[in-house]
Order: structure tokens, then sequence, then C-alpha cells
């Protein structure tokens, strides 16, 4: 005679049960999965899905843009005077956003401003 616990269930017999429920709880979200898809509407499984189960737009394909300098980071951070004339001058330049915002925290004139700075691109963009 077997010793199978209190419950008189086999290793083996376990295995099974759970092998079947686990296959049985997948076709189950399969048929769900296919049930919301086809359907268009949320439905009542929309408390259980949320937004998974809403349809979603279809959007046409993005022509790829091309990345520009100011976009891929490269360039420099200036700190910069504009005179009463309109002519930009600039004063200090730092690699790093941090680090031109750390010199300019101290800053009392209104003339004086930070920005980034694309290489390539001309100081007198920054003249008004």
């Amino acid at each position: 005679m077997t010793n199978n616990g209190p419950f008189n269930i086999d290793p083996e017999d376990f295995d099974r049960i759970a092998k079947e429920a686990s296959d049985g709880l997948r076709d189950v979200v399969d048929q769900v999965g296919k049930f919301i898809g086809q359907s268009g509407a949320i439905g009542p499984w929309g408390a259980f899905f949320g937004e998974a189960a809403a349809p979603k737009p279809k959007q046409s394909p993005a022509a790829p843009e091309t990345e520009t300098t100011g976009a891929k980071g490269d360039g420099v951070w200036a700190i910069y005077i504009v005179d009463d004339a309109g002519t930009a001058t600039i004063d200090q330049v730092f690699a790093s956003e941090l680090d031109a915002l750390r010199a300019h925290k101290d800053n009392t004139d209104t003339a004086r401003k930070v920005r980034f700075l694309p290489y390539g691109l001309s100081v007198s963009v920054l003249e008004n």
C-alpha cells in the first residue's frame, strides 16, 4: 500500500491536474483575446483589460525625420549678454546644461541669458 498523504492524491495526479488547469486557462485567455479583438467594442471585459481592450485607431506610417544637430545634442551651452543695441556677446561656454545653469544661478543682470547653441550655428541668432 502506498502512502499518498492524508488525501490519497498521487504526485503524478497533481502534476496532471496542474497541467490541464494551465492549458484550460491559456485557452480561456486566447478566446477572450479573440472575442475582444473581433468585436471592436470594449464589452464586459473592459474592466479587466482596460485600454488594451479598446480599439486603437489606425495610424499612417510617419515619414522619418532627419535628426538635426540640436536634436542630437551636439553643441554647447552659452551664457551670453545682449546689449541695448541688440548685439549678442558670448560671455561663457559650457559643455553641459548643468554647468551653465550653475554658473548662471546667481545672475541678477536681465541682459545675461543661457541658451543651447548647436554646432555650426552663428552667434548672431542670439541677437534681438
